[in-house]
């Protein structure tokens, strides 16, 4: 087999192999840990063993339906675990003697406004991009953010995600060894998305703070 493309690691090549000797059964949990895990070591590349699992489905025995729902729910299931983690060990830790000094409480206070304010639509958007997937959750759950407002859009960005890479793996890509070239430039679409969306929360915020400044000014002069 080819080395693959875009100067995939060692990593990606070993788990291409291993992923193409194993029963069905096997590959479901090895996607499902590999999931799972990406959101306490981000470098995992979960997307790629998630994307030859869903091309092993085309004339094989291997389901597409389930590498996503196996997928899906390891995801979320592993985020809202690290989420709590966050809320329950973080907050203490933070309010500590070493705490302090990696988080001053005046960056704490700002942090926890701004996951208060926008703090579905960050975790929403964060769900599309790799690398930083598990570190939003865990400080959702710092910031003391409710978990519905995590747990939500946790659901929907990561359904999305991997419903579309589960999709296009299975329509698009023709050969094996296109499967890290095929991730890569995803993962690119999914940091652009991620990307519009905190735009697009800056600009809505930026003009509420205008609107606010102005109306202020108003009633001064008033």
């Amino acid at each position: 087999m080819p080395s693959p493309p875009w100067g995939a690691p060692d990593l990606i090549q070993e788990i291409i192999n291993g992923l193409l000797g194993l029963p069905p059964t096997a590959v479901y949990g090895v996607i499902g840990i590999l999931a799972a895990v990406e959101n306490v070591f981000p470098p995992v590349p979960a997307d790629t063993a998630v994307a030859i699992g869903a091309f092993l489905s085309i004339g094989g025995p291997i389901s597409a339906n389930a590498v996503f729902f196996t997928t899906w729910i390891s995801n979320v299931t592993a985020a809202f675990v690290v989420y709590l983690a966050g809320r329950i060990i973080g907050r203490p830790f933070f309010r500590g003697r070493l705490g302090r000094r990696l988080l001053r409480p005046a960056a704490m206070a700002r942090l926890e406004r701004l996951y208060h304010r926008y703090g579905m639509l960050g975790i929403f958007a964060s769900r599309f991009v790799p690398g930083i997937r598990g570190v939003v959750p865990a400080f959702a759950g710092v910031a003391n953010l409710g978990s519905l407002r995590v747990g939500i859009p946790l659901v929907i960005a990561s359904g999305v995600w991997y419903g579309a890479l589960t999709v296009v793996a299975v329509t698009l890509v023709r050969e094996i060894d296109q499967i890290t070239g095929f991730v890569g430039h995803l993962n690119a679409v999914g940091v652009a998305v991620g990307v519009l969306l905190v735009l697009a929360v800056g600009a809505i915020w930026w003009r509420r703070r205008r609107a606010r400044l102005a109306t202020r000014g108003d009633t001064g002069e008033v």
